[in-house]
């Protein structure tokens, strides 16, 4: 499985930006899907990803502002980011968990103060 993740950039704080992760096969049979994101100097975190019962969980920090979705028509997943504060700054990354763990190569998120 290959995960191919964009829509990172740079944004104010208060912006919104849509991240998109391309997934190389059919989505129909993955449950477990989503997003995590690494700072500098940082531990990897969740930021949003679907659960094996097929429910979106997140992060504490993004709860409110963040918004995962799916499509298994363009097997591509989505976080819709709101409310962006600098401490949002990572670079974001896809997971998908199918028979392994597959990872993104990332997409850099920066929010400006």
């Amino acid at each position: 499985v290959q995960l191919q993740a964009s829509g990172g950039g740079l944004v104010q704080a208060g912006g919104s930006l849509r991240l998109s992760c391309s997934v190389s096969r059919s989505m129909f049979g993955i449950t477990t899907l989503g997003w995590y994101r690494q700072a500098p100097g940082k531990q990897r975190e969740l930021v949003a990803t679907f659960n094996s019962g097929g429910s979106p969980t997140y992060g504490d920090s993004v709860k409110g502002r963040f918004t995962i979705s799916r499509d298994n028509i363009k097997n591509t997943v989505y976080l819709q980011m709101n409310s962006l504060k600098p401490e949002d700054t990572a670079v974001y990354y896809c997971n998908v968990f199918y028979y392994g763990v597959y990872w993104g190569q990332g997409t850099q998120v920066t929010v400006s103060s």
